[in-house]
Formats: C-alpha cells, sequence, structure tokens
C-alpha cells in the first residue's frame, strides 16, 4: 500500500508551493494595536488552547463583548468564569504556561489569534474589576502577549457560519441529556441517568449559574 503521508518539511512545502503572500507576514505583530484591541472588544467569544501532562485542551470562552480586557498593548486579562471544575485549561496553564486564543465575532468574518504565555491570578483587586451580577470571577487569567494577527474570513465564509438560515435544528441532533444518558448505560458501574430530566432542567440551570 502507497503511503501518502507528509513527513517532512520539503514534502510539505512541495505540495504548498505558492510563496506566502507579504501580507500574511506583515499582519503578525507582537503586541495588541488599536485595531486588534477594538476586535478584542467586540468579541463576545473566544477559545482558548492549552497544553499539559495529560495532552491538549481547547476551550470555549464567552460573556459579554469585551471581556477580554486589553490592560495594556502586552497584556490581556480573562475572567475565569464559572463552569464545570474540570479546570481542564488552569491545571495545564500550571504546567505549560503557553496559551492560543482564537476571538470570534458574530457578524464579522475575519478571525484574531493571539499567542502568549498566562499566569493564573487571585489579586483581589483584578479579580473586582470582572464581578458580575454580584459575583467575582474564582481567578484571573493574565496573558502576556506574543504574537497577534487576523486571521482572513475563508473559513468563515465556506463556513456560512452568521447565516441565520444555516443554523442547526437543535431536535436533530442529540441533546445534552441523551448524550449522557448514552454514555452512561455503556458503562455498569454508573447509575441510570435520566437523560429527559437532564435536559428539562438544563435551561434554567444554566441560567441560575452563569456566574
Amino acid at each position: 500500500m502507497t503511503d501518502h503521508s507528509i513527513t517532512s518539511l520539503e514534502t510539505l512545502a512541495a505540495r504548498y508551493p505558492n510563496p506566502v503572500a507579504p501580507a500574511s507576514v506583515a499582519k503578525e505583530i507582537d503586541h495588541v494595536d488599536e485595531n486588534y484591541a477594538a476586535l478584542i472588544a467586540a468579541s463576545p467569544f473566544m477559545v482558548l488552547a492549552t497544553n499539559g501532562p495529560e495532552g491538549l485542551d481547547c476551550s470555549p470562552r464567552g460573556d459579554l463583548p469585551g471581556f477580554v480586557t486589553v490592560r495594556d498593548a502586552k497584556t490581556l486579562l480573562i475572567p475565569d468564569r464559572k463552569g464545570n471544575n474540570r479546570l481542564d485549561s488552569l491545571r495545564n496553564i500550571l504546567f505549560d504556561p503557553r496559551i492560543g486564543m482564537l476571538f470570534l465575532v458574530p457578524g464579522y468574518g475575519e478571525t484574531l489569534r493571539v499567542n502568549g504565555t498566562a499566569t493564573l491570578s487571585t489579586d483581589p483587586e483584578l479579580c473586582a474589576r470582572f464581578e458580575m451580577a454580584g459575583k467575582l470571577p474564582a481567578c484571573v487569567i493574565v496573558v502576556d502577549v506574543e504574537q497577534v494577527y487576523f486571521q482572513c474570513s475563508r473559513a468563515v465564509v465556506r463556513a456560512d457560519l452568521w447565516n441565520p438560515a444555516k443554523h442547526a435544528d437543535r431536535r436533530e441532533l442529540p441533546s445534552a441529556g441523551q448524550i449522557l444518558r448514552d454514555i452512561t448505560a455503556r458503562n455498569e458501574a454508573i447509575e441510570t441517568f435520566d437523560g429527559a430530566a437532564y435536559d428539562k432542567a438544563l435551561p434554567e440551570r444554566v441560567k441560575a449559574t452563569l456566574y
């Protein structure tokens, strides 16, 4: 059987022979300028990538637009809001501070990528900056920015991501309760899970525990 795997930089370069466009290089800077700051301020959703002893993790983060704050051109602040307490991202940061972020802005084709290193802070004054609904974040992720650049809109355009007519019908997809029910049913050590009850209670539980 022929092996079609790409295993070297030379093979990879031959597969993609066109040179990198100058703009693709020029758009990368080592700080957050006013244009990139505007995108961060408009973004209500970001994906956070981390690396740890058990492997990689990619975690969704969302809140009101601008929930990630630009403290200065080299520093971002991310409040760690209430979640499932798996702490995958936070444990990874303690092991390996390198992180990657991808910001999305609804209705805007380009995305924004930020790479850097992170620390976790419980500074009371810092946490108080992110009080929401009377609740403080358990900690704030402080990001030392190393690379910032926008990604062109091809992926968003191909996905037709912001087109409401293309939104999935939830009724045609497995619900959270169904997923948990089916997974636990395969494990004899776990008590039977009531997926229907979980789905019924989930919307109100989410609203009540946002912060």
